[in-house]
């Protein structure tokens, strides 16, 4: 069955009550109808579907999947987890991989956003959930990925990852070695679009793959889209993550479903300076899946709040430098990173710090020289390196030489 829909008036009407972007009664609605939601209720539905729920405490925490992890977007910890290793396909959540290794290329300088990619015969035919790319059709990348984001098109995945690795056999390589190279273990791609249920992934990997893609702030720009267009106009799109439109704070992710896969969701949310990562896997409906992400996200902004350090406040005396050109060496830290508290443990955060005594010349500028530790009630909440601030060489007969002349002729 083809993927989209072709809408009248009376739907155009709806639309435009649900959004105040511009349609057109002629245009096609593009959207994942593999998620199990029908479009005219994606369209029409409001808040007064999502009431406000009370935040679950971590104790009676249950998600109705096969894996489930909550984590700390900033740091990497992981703050709830129900079978996080278990190896389940995950259908379009696959693309979680493909848009970081989008990302990554853009960064590097090897692909511009508003660089032209030709649609290749095999990218046209991929099927699933799509934008109806037509082989030699060209688009820009900041268009393809658009529509991987908001309506996982496979044919648009599939466009780039020909288009940055030359065949999509290379670009699943490229995507396994980064795999290898984060450290995730229970990972298997073979496709970039997860079509194909015989690749594999577990809740613990997709939360790294997600808070990784996290790291690109201009992603949220496509990910946290409810309606587009593409085409000029010609092809709406429409997003099946109800969390971008109802969920406070919601910046993405990706939605999946297969009938082998279940129902999936990398949902990422972020409130002033604190963001989670939930990730639910294999889910027996699309309501399990939403609930599961809404239930770890309220959760988390209930429970947790970040705690940035006053780097300022932190007075470390110079260090003495033994047979150094300079008596003493200034010390810094680095700026501190976030740390995720529970709430309630602020105004119980100590500061210590261990530096060394002294320190034998040469001094390498940045050299470690000691610890700043915060911790909350004796457990360790965050720990920062001091370091040198500048270099002091040794003293040498050169510059004793040096040193005796200047005083000799001054």
């Amino acid at each position: 069955m083809r993927r989209f829909r072709w809408l009248g008036s009376l739907l155009a009407t709806v639309v435009l009550a649900a959004t105040p972007m511009q349609t057109m009664a002629d245009s096609v609605v593009m959207y994942d109808e593999g998620s199990g939601i029908p479009l005219q209720e994606l369209l029409a539905e409001d808040a007064a579907v999502w009431p406000v729920m009370a935040a679950p405490s971590g104790d009676g925490l249950s998600v109705k999947a096969k894996g489930a992890v909550l984590m700390d977007q900033a740091s990497g910890r992981v703050l709830f987890e129900q079978d996080p290793y278990a190896q389940v396909p995950i259908a379009s959540v696959t693309k979680v991989m493909t848009l970081l290794l989008v990302m990554e290329a853009i960064d590097d300088g090897r692909l511009a956003w508003e660089e032209a990619v030709v649609c290749s015969d095999r990218a046209a035919s991929m099927g699933g959930s799509q934008i109806w790319l037509e082989p030699g059709e060209i688009m820009t990348v900041e268009e393809l990925v658009k529509a991987a984001a908001v309506v996982s098109a496979n044919d648009a995945c599939t466009a780039l990852a020909e288009h940055i690795s030359g065949t999509l056999e290379a670009f699943v390589a490229a995507m396994n070695a980064r795999v290898a190279e984060l450290g995730l273990r229970n990972t298997r791609f073979v496709d970039c679009s997860g079509l194909d249920d015989t690749g594999y992934s577990c809740a613990y990997d997709v939360a790294v793959m997600s808070r990784e893609l996290m790291r690109h702030k201009r992603i949220c720009d496509f990910t946290t889209i409810w309606m587009d267009t593409l085409r000029g106009g010609a092809s709406q799109l429409v997003n099946t993550n109800k969390l971008v439109r109802h969920y406070k704070g919601a910046t993405g992710l990706k939605t999946g479903t297969t009938g082998a896969a279940g129902y999936c969701l990398a949902a990422t949310a972020q409130r002033e300076d604190t963001a989670f990562v939930a990730v639910v896997l294999g889910s027996p409906t699309t309501n399990d899946r939403f609930d599961g992400a809404r239930a770890l996200l309220d959760h988390a902004f209930a429970a947790y709040e970040s705690y940035t350090p006053d780097a300022k406040s932190l007075a470390v005396p110079p260090i003495p430098v033994l047979k150094g050109q300079a008596p003493t060496v200034a010390v810094q830290t680095d700026a501190p990173a976030t740390v995720l508290l529970a709430k309630g443990q602020k105004a119980r955060v100590e500061s210590s710090m261990e530096v060394a005594q002294d320190l034998q010349a040469p001094v390498e500028k940045g050299q470690v020289v000691g610890t700043w530790r915060l911790t909350v009630d004796g457990e360790t909440v965050g720990e920062y390196p001091l370091r040198t601030a500048c270099a002091v060489p040794a003293k040498t007969f050169r510059y004793a030489y040096t040193l005796l002349a200047d005083a000799l002729l001054g």
